[in-house]
Parts: structure tokens; C-alpha cells; sequence
């Protein structure tokens, strides 16, 4: 660690592996962008890079073995029990902790609440299932969910609070945001998985369903909660963290890359703009990246410092 510690600080640095930093890219507009942006700001400082298209669960494994070498988008909702494993297990290094905060939950347009009152309340949302019945999942409401890469773990949930839903996964991102944008168009009512920071929330007025408070227990320990013998009987963090992870031969492999990757910060905003650029501005990855950077110049050329 003390290794670690003092390539961090900038003072001095061991000569970078030649090797590319491998990348990986997800299913989702921010992280694309994102892994571009971290790519470019790498190559600033003298790094080779290569993006590798990777799942965003297995990845863990992958950066555990050393087959992608960091992953910048680590959200605690969808991803914390998998990256905290690969830390503890040692192969994994929790490299640095965005100033974001994520929340990743079931969500509706607020005219939903006209025909289920009580909402945000999951209570009130299951006793209005009939509500969001399709011909797929009558008489069961529909919960439309992510992809099931992301692991949301929505069908559990559904079990453990014996609610009258029954879970539909989109195929992708831009899936579930054709499908909400449908539903608005036609005041159809709709629950559907998002996450903050996204540009959804700059489009449509919405919220969070609200399901018992999150604790770290809910996820492994069945004796926890209102369900005695089930886990995931609650709702997601509130106030998640995003984390940037890294290969534990990261640091001694590339130290002065490394000292730049702990010093990438993104904030709520940076996340949903990047996302804007791809979903809204209809902007290829590398485009989105070259525009965030020109927007941000002041701030990536201090994460460079004396590594540039």
C-alpha cells in the first residue's frame, strides 16, 4: 500500500509498461463515453489504450485476472457486491471515489400517480399492479427492467415483498427509453428501472419508487427485514457510490497512468451530460469525449499535473 501511496502522490514515477491499458466498454451512453474520456486523458499522459466491449458483471472477474485493467463506472446498486468481493479477494484495487452519487430504483412519470395514488409508496404501487398489466404479463403489472446484465436483482425483490409484478428486462438502454418515451406520449401508466445521475431526469418529470430502506444486510442475510426467509426485501442505496476500480498490478505496472486515474472525479453532472451527448446529441463515444474535454479543459489538465 505504501507503494501505491506514493505514486499517488505525484513525487516521483517509475517508467509506464508498454502494454495497452485495456478499457472496458458497457451497454450503457455514460460509461461508453466515459471509458473514452478516461482513455483519452491516459493517452495524455503517455499511455497506450485499447477498449474492450466486456459484461458489465463478468468484467470483475476479468479485472480480477488482469484481462481488463479498470473499470471508471462502479456503482454500488448494480455492482457493489462484485467489486467488493474482487477487493477482498485481493485482486482488485478500490483506486479512487467519484463525487457523484447514485441511486439506481423503479421509477414513473409523476401522471402515474393520478391513477395509482399513494404512490412514491411500493405498497401503494403493488396495490395498483392491475394498472401496468401488458398482454405479456396479465394480470400481473409489468416492471420494466434493465438488461439482465445488470443485475438489478428485480425478480428477488418481487418474491421477497410478495408484489403482484412480474419483472421485463429490456434489452438494452436505449430500449427502456423508447418505451418510456412511448408511454408519455400516450399517458400510459409504466415503471420502469432508471438511475441518477441521467439525462432522463432532465426530460421527464418523474420518481423513485420508495421501498424499505436499503441496508447492506438485506443482500445476505434472509433473518433481515420484513421477510424472514428471503434477501432483497428493500429498496437500493439512496445515496450510492461511484468508484473507479483497478487491476492490483495497475498501480506498479503503470504508475504514472495510475496517479492520473485516481485523480478522475466525476460529478452527478458530468454523468448526465455525458449520457446527453450520446442519447440526445446523437454523438458517437470518441465525438462525446473530445467535446466533454473541450468543455472541462481546466479541470482534466489538473488530474494530469506532473503526470502530463
Amino acid at each position: 500500500m505504501a507503494t501505491i501511496l506514493a505514486f499517488a502522490t505525484g513525487t516521483a514515477f517509475a517508467e509506464d509498461s508498454t502494454d495497452a491499458i485495456k478499457i472496458p466498454t458497457h451497454n450503457w451512453s455514460s460509461q461508453i463515453v466515459g471509458a473514452h474520456i478516461v482513455g483519452k486523458l491516459l493517452e495524455k499522459g503517455g499511455a497506450k489504450v485499447e477498449y474492450v466491449s466486456a459484461d458489465s458483471q463478468v468484467v470483475y472477474t476479468a479485472l480480477c485476472e488482469g484481462d481488463v485493467s479498470l473499470v471508471h463506472e462502479v456503482w454500488e446498486g448494480a455492482f457493489g457486491v462484485a467489486f467488493q468481493k474482487v477487493v477482498k479477494e485481493g485482486c482488485v484495487v478500490d483506486a479512487a471515489t467519484h463525487d457523484a452519487k447514485t441511486r439506481e430504483e423503479w421509477w414513473y412519470p409523476t401522471y402515474v400517480e393520478e391513477v395509482c395514488p399513494g404512490l412514491p409508496a411500493w405498497e401503494a404501487l403493488n396495490a395498483c399492479a392491475d394498472k401496468f398489466a401488458t398482454a405479456e404479463t396479465s394480470p400481473k403489472g409489468r416492471f420494466l427492467g434493465g438488461p439482465v446484465d445488470w443485475l438489478k436483482h428485480d425478480s428477488e425483490r418481487v418474491e421477497a415483498l410478495a408484489m403482484n409484478f412480474e419483472v421485463v428486462n429490456a434489452g438494452s438502454a436505449a430500449a427502456l427509453w423508447a418505451e418510456l418515451d412511448s408511454a408519455v406520449k400516450r399517458k400510459e401508466p409504466i415503471v420502469l428501472f432508471n438511475w441518477t445521475p441521467n439525462f432522463v431526469e432532465a426530460l421527464y418529470d418523474g420518481k423513485f419508487v420508495e421501498f424499505p430502506a436499503f441496508d447492506p444486510k438485506c443482500k445476505d442475510d434472509p433473518a433481515w427485514g420484513s421477510n424472514k426467509d428471503l434477501s432483497y426485501d428493500c429498496g437500493n442505496p439512496k445515496d450510492g457510490y461511484l468508484k473507479i476500480a483497478a487491476w492490483k498490478e495497475f498501480p506498479t505496472k503503470w504508475p504514472k497512468a495510475y496517479a492520473i486515474l485516481q485523480k478522475i472525479n466525476f460529478s452527478n453532472m458530468d454523468i448526465a451530460v455525458q449520457a446527453k451527448l450520446a442519447d440526445i446529441d446523437n454523438m458517437e463515444p470518441e465525438q462525446a469525449a473530445d467535446k466533454w474535454l473541450a468543455d472541462n479543459e481546466a479541470r482534466w489538465k489538473a488530474w494530469l499535473g506532473s503526470a502530463s
